[in-house]
């Protein structure tokens, strides 16, 4: 996991994280989490009901762990996902069967072809593709670049899944459900 993850996780549970360098001393992470007093019990079950649905996705993201997670969260709510370690893999896989997903999600920083970049390849061969950008961190995305440019929405990482379910949701639900063509 990268470093704006951990930052994301510990700033969920309310905790900071302090650097101390000095140049020839060394560097100190200190990495501060609330004590919890009392214990919470997870329910197994979805306290609430997370919005479902039915369509092709193609997931992309460069950590493999990351892919078999939201690949595994899409399918839960309903969805069928095709994945992508690659996001020049990702594009050659779209250009053959351009018709054959309802959604695009790509992470944003990955080697060789960001996810913006790749985002406007997609929407050379199809205009209509909603795409989807997950991101740790980054100074390139904004709400208005991201909506300027046809980009559907951001998730930030660690992607929740109760957003995830309803960003998808949203971002499908002017996709008309048509048989697929491979």
């Amino acid at each position: 996991m990268g470093l704006a993850m951990v930052h994301g996780i510990v700033e969920s549970y309310g905790g900071k994280i302090v650097v101390k360098s000095r140049p020839g001393e060394g560097t100190l992470i200190s990495v501060y989490i609330p004590i919890a007093h009392e214990r919470r019990r997870e329910a197994t079950a979805e306290r609430e009901e997370l919005p479902r649905g039915s369509g092709r996705i193609l997931f992309v993201d460069d950590e493999a762990q990351l892919v078999k997670m939201g690949s595994r969260m899409l399918e839960v709510l309903g969805y069928e996902v095709e994945t992508r370690t690659s996001s020049v893999e990702a594009l050659k896989l779209f250009r053959s069967r351009p018709k054959s997903f309802d959604l695009v999600i790509t992470d944003m920083t990955m080697p060789n072809m960001t996810g913006d970049e790749l985002a406007r390849e997609l929407f050379k061969i199809r205009a209509d593709i909603p795409v989807i950008i997950c991101t740790g961190y980054s100074r390139k995305l904004s709400d208005t670049t991201v909506l300027d440019n046809g980009i559907e929405g951001v998730l930030y990482k660690p992607v929740v899944k109760a957003e995830l379910a309803g960003m998808v949701k949203n971002a499908m639900k002017e996709t008309v459900a048509q048989p697929h063509v491979n």
